[in-house]
């Protein structure tokens, strides 16, 4: 959407629920649009907008573009919400230069939960002007009922191996391929080209035609208790880390840096590797950047910027982090988008200083991230939301028309410092890559 591209004119009705439908249940089977965390969340059934986006600017393109919309729209809330009313859900590309598109999608049905409270948005498009009619397919006479879920499908599950790359199939993304990286970016750090860089890798695997997408996404919420569970345009994991929540002027965000591996059937082992965490020199060093990174990025557009005294251990069922939250007020009237490209990318996902770390990434990667360690989440009228880190995710890739089959690819990564050990940060992300695998195995 450009300057000289006409503003979609959506309407947007919102209604309360006296029931509480399966989010999970109503998702596409094959397509699923979900955010869910415990008692709160939304799926999207259908899609009646969809925004793109590419390039350095993509985070200010898409909130001037949803600023436009949002004033555009003809909006019956009752409900007055955050979430409630017209609502966005994206995944944005970590890199400038990615391929990878970064949308904006408005589902026909919005349906959402807030602790006790259930609601459903119908959005479609509104005439452009005056005597002219909308789609009669998109015309909302009543608001529509909560759809019945669609019969549950199979899953024969995903075995993920080494992504291999075209042109180097002995080698890139090989285990070899990492632990070089690694090392050579421990070198450059200890001659002083940076102080972190975060490097990941990924694997690949393949889902079958006719595979029901709601099976790893419930494996994800219900086994990840602390994490958001999202699946927007073919993008599915449960992160950990929130990037920004803006709500009323409240804003809030957790930063994660510094890891061990869970060892949840050893107690005595499993704290002995939190202990390590606390004491460790090295992973306070690491999340100290990566707090930093956010409190000067936060720091032009809110006041009252508060953070936790220290980093606190963070138990999730296959790693421990070391864990800040920080909360603050807005002090102009940023959007949720607006916050998110402010932040990214985070000394967590890039490292420090960011240029010298994304530079550095683009060079010992030998892959485009497309969306992984970008960011996720949802937007509404108001320009509140909540964003994630894409992390302990996967995309998904294009259906092949002749078999059916889609491909498949998680990331995984871990922040260099001086001292890092390659064959630790490999096994670090092994840690990463468990949610993706576990949810999408038979």
């Amino acid at each position: 959407m450009t300057s000289e591209t006409a503003v979609p004119r959506l309407r947007a009705v919102t209604r309360p629920l006296d029931q509480a439908p399966d989010l999970l249940a109503l998702a596409d089977p094959s397509d699923p649009l979900l955010w869910h965390r415990g008692d709160r969340g939304c799926v999207g059934i259908g899609e009646t907008l969809r925004l793109h986006f590419r390039g350095a600017e993509r985070f200010r393109d898409a909130a001037t573009a949803w600023r436009k919309i949002a004033a555009a729209a003809s909006v019956d809330d009752p409900v007055s919400l955050p979430g409630s009313g017209l609502v966005a859900l994206g995944t944005f590309a970590f890199a400038d230069s990615s391929a990878a598109e970064s949308v904006l999608i408005v589902p026909r049905i919005l349906v959402a939960r807030h602790r006790n409270r259930w609601w459903i948005t119908e959005t479609t498009a509104a005439p452009d002007r005056a005597g002219d009619h909308a789609d009669p397919e998109l015309a909302t006479e009543g608001l529509a009922s909560v759809p019945a879920p669609q019969a549950a499908g199979s899953w024969p599950g995903v075995e993920f191996v080494p992504r291999q790359l075209p042109g180097d199939p002995a080698t890139a993304g090989s285990v070899a391929s990492y632990l070089d990286g690694v090392r050579e970016s421990v070198q450059r750090i200890e001659r002083g080209a940076a102080e972190k860089i975060v490097l990941a890798r990924q694997i690949e695997g393949q889902v079958a035609a006719g595979s029901d997408l709601r099976v790893p996404l419930t494996r994800l919420a219900e086994r990840y208790l602390d994490c958001w569970t999202f699946a927007v345009d073919g993008m599915i994991g449960a992160s950990p880390e929130t990037l920004i929540r803006s709500t009323n002027g409240a804003v809030s965000a957790r930063v994660l840096a510094g890891t061990r591996a869970r060892h949840a059937d050893a107690p005595q082992r499993d704290a002995q590797a939190r202990d390590e965490l606390l004491t460790s020199s090295k992973e306070q060093h690491e999340h100290a950047f990566a707090v930093q990174s956010v409190v000067t990025a936060l720091s032009p557009h809110v006041r009252e910027l508060r953070t936790s005294e220290e980093p606190f251990p963070l138990q999730l069922p296959n790693v421990w982090h070391l864990a800040t939250d920080l909360g603050a007020s807005l002090d102009e009237h940023s959007s949720a988008i607006e916050l998110v490209g402010a932040l990214h990318p985070t000394a967590a996902v890039a490292g420090t200083p960011t240029a010298a770390a994304v530079a550095a990434i683009a060079e010992l990667e030998p892959f485009d991230r497309g969306r992984y360690s970008g960011a996720v989440g949802w937007i509404d009228a108001a320009g509140d939301g909540e964003w994630v880190i894409a992390l302990r995710c996967a995309q998904l890739g294009a259906t092949d028309p002749a078999t059916g089959v889609r491909s498949v690819t998680a990331s995984a990564g871990g922040g260099i410092v001086v001292g890092s050990d390659p064959e630790h940060e490999f096994g670090e992300t092994v840690s990463k890559f468990r949610p993706v695998t576990e949810a999408f195995a038979p």
